[in-house]
């Protein structure tokens, strides 16, 4: 039975269409590789299909074709950046054992990725955060996701910590991650507005004081 109007499936026209959705898929990578640096300096909001096409290797109906709509765009950003992120600094902090070395290793990683301008803006996350905290939506929901995953990630091996005994037993994880996100996150701000690299080695060594006063061995924190 011939579905009509369709083309039978020879040798010639699946490599075509496999063909077709790799440049796909490497105009979609590369138009996400711009403008996840660009909305990193200049926010979500100054994005459009239009800047972008003057700018990515590709034109304005493809990138609608390749998104949809800004929302669509927003959104897979998002994600765009979150496995960035995730090759910056949760795969490298892998190596270290789970617990206080994974909790070290995570705030040495997070310290590189945004002192050494990973994305051009500091932390695209910091970045949009703000811009979305108070606009409700899917670009909001995707924005808060990453964020509740780097926070439970964090909390999960500050747990593991406490239950190993490198952290003191009274330790509330959530209020460790709650100073440890609060003090990179100034790091990266004082950084760009103020163009204090040192703001990084002020951060770890706080981090450090906090780890510390929560009953890790200083030892450990080198």
């Amino acid at each position: 039975m011939t579905i009509r109007g369709a083309e039978p499936e020879t040798a010639t026209t699946v490599p075509s269409s496999d063909g077709r959705r790799r440049r796909g898929d490497r105009t979609r990578t590369a138009v996400l590789d711009h403008a996840v640096q660009r909305a990193s300096v200049d926010g979500l909001a100054g994005l459009t299909f239009g800047t972008l096409a003057t700018e990515a290797p590709a034109t304005k109906s493809a990138i609608a074709g390749l998104f949809g709509n800004k929302e669509g765009l927003e959104i897979a950003l998002v994600q765009h950046a979150r496995g960035i992120f995730l090759a910056a600094v949760i795969e490298p902090a892998r190596a270290a054992a789970p617990g206080l070395d994974r909790v070290w290793a995570l705030v040495q990683g997070w310290t590189a990725y945004s002192r050494t301008r990973t994305f051009a803006g500091g932390c695209f996350f910091r970045a949009v955060e703000t811009e979305v905290d108070s606009r409700p939506g899917p670009v909001h929901d995707a924005v808060v996701a990453v964020r509740r995953e780097w926070d439970g990630y964090l909390e999960h091996h500050v747990g593991l910590a406490v239950a190993g005994g490198d952290l003191a037993a009274d330790v509330d994880p959530a209020q460790v991650v709650f100073e440890l996100v609060a003090l990179l996150g100034t790091a990266n701000d004082r950084s760009l507005l103020l163009d204090d690299d040192g703001a990084y080695d002020r951060a770890l060594a706080a981090v450090r004081t906090v780890l510390v006063a929560h009953g890790a061995d200083a030892a450990r924190l080198a």
